[in-house]
């Protein structure tokens, strides 16, 4: 079987956490949506379970040739019943869920279609008012440490430096990588949003995302934002919006605790990934990165993205306290509460405010993530960890 357009190499070395869950989801819908950013692995991911498929078709909706091949997207579905048929950046013609929907009715197969798209759910509405009850959703990140730090060749640093996306990851040098990372950026706020149907000016965009990488795991402010780029406050929350269903930041709410206690109210945001953060900055080397106000933010956003993207069926929020006490993250399944607390040093130093969250939250274990080698208690369930570590036991106690 051959596969047009596809780039083979050591990404297909590297099994996705995802991919058991995709083939599930094809088992159970017609259809299967694969959400992520740009360039975080979508294509390969569909090449490497295509390996294990009689008839495979392959569409990349940029590509003027494919395009060409759906002018009557009815008769070619129509004539290809027989394969299973990925549709990639499929955000570019939304229309083609309507078609979709009538297809999947008439010849009602699981597995037909695999649909990969760079914007979320909500903002591509047509997929889920089209295709509902149809249609698996998984949302695919960049690399996990999960999916990395079994490799020989695993480097903690690289990875917090360079950041997830794969090819940022696996390029031949830092130099490669930043050349990489600042060539995503241009194309997103040049290209990608406006494909998306949005007229925002590039450079207003990009000092959009500047600004949030200066704001780095800070208190949103929405009104000190707009006054820094001369924007409107409602421009702004638009701005945000857009920004977290493309994947690029991530908001995360504040705790909410049945008592009359004082809480920071407005959310927390980061930049997911901490390659771009580093090139928004322009942080290009790991020593300019230890020697940065923002290594410890920027650590704190390595975790927390870590975790919300492993755990997705639970959910997450920060604590802080108006007298200032706070956790980094809150990690809340059922009646199971867990505090997470983020340090970038070997010898982590913890405030009173951490003990005095403790005592509010009661959380069932606390865990201080750093980059030390092992675990070791340092008080009556808190254990101060290593990021791989604290994956794997949160696997298997959530």
């Amino acid at each position: 079987m051959q596969i047009e357009n596809f780039i083979y190499n050591m990404q297909e070395l590297i099994v996705r956490k995802a991919e058991d869950f995709l083939k599930v989801n094809m088992g159970v819908f017609p259809a299967v949506v694969v959400l992520g950013p740009r360039q975080c692995g979508k294509s390969t991911l569909v090449k490497m379970l295509a390996d294990g498929l009689t008839d495979f078709m392959y569409l990349d909706l940029q590509n003027r040739n494919d395009l060409a091949k759906l002018n009557e997207p009815d008769l070619f579905f129509q004539a290809n019943r027989d394969k299973t048929i990925c549709l990639d950046e499929i955000q570019l013609m939304p229309d083609l869920f309507f078609v979709l929907r009538s297809e999947i009715d008439s010849n009602r197969q699981n597995g037909r279609f695999i649909l990969l798209g760079s914007a979320s759910r909500d903002l591509i509405q047509k997929s889920s008012e089209s295709l509902a009850g149809r249609v698996g959703m998984i949302e695919l990140t960049p690399f996990l440490i999960s999916e990395l730090n079994h490799k020989k060749q695993f480097d903690l640093n690289q990875y917090w430096l360079r950041g997830a996306y794969p090819d940022s990851y696996l390029a031949a040098s830092d130099s490669a990588s930043v050349l990489w990372r600042e060539n995503f950026l241009r194309t997103y706020v040049e290209r990608d949003i406006p494909q998306l149907g949005f007229q925002i000016p590039a450079q207003q965009l990009k000092r959009m995302l500047i600004m949030s990488a200066h704001s780095h795991a800070q208190i949103f402010n929405a009104s000190k934002l707009g006054e820094s780029l001369g924007l409107t406050h409602p421009t702004i929350k638009r701005y945000l919006d857009l920004l977290e269903q493309t994947f690029i930041l991530r908001s995360l709410p504040s705790y909410e605790l049945n008592t009359k206690k004082r809480l920071v109210k407005s959310p927390k945001v980061y930049v997911r990934d901490s390659g771009l953060l580093h090139r928004l900055l322009q942080i290009d080397d790991y020593n300019a990165l230890l020697g940065h106000p923002i290594v410890g933010s920027s650590w704190e956003g390595l975790v927390i993205e870590n975790i919300c993207s492993s755990f997705r069926d639970c959910q997450f929020s920060f604590y802080r306290s108006a007298i200032g006490s706070e956790l980094d993250l809150i990690i809340q399944k059922g009646s199971k509460v867990i505090a997470i607390e983020c340090k970038a040093s070997t010898a982590p130093k913890l405030t009173k405010g951490f003990w005095k969250a403790i005592e509010v939250v009661k959380p069932e274990f606390t865990y201080v993530v750093a980059p030390v080698l092992e675990k070791f208690p340092i008080a009556e369930k808190v254990w101060v960890c290593n990021l791989s570590e604290l994956i794997h036991m949160l696997t298997n106690s959530l």
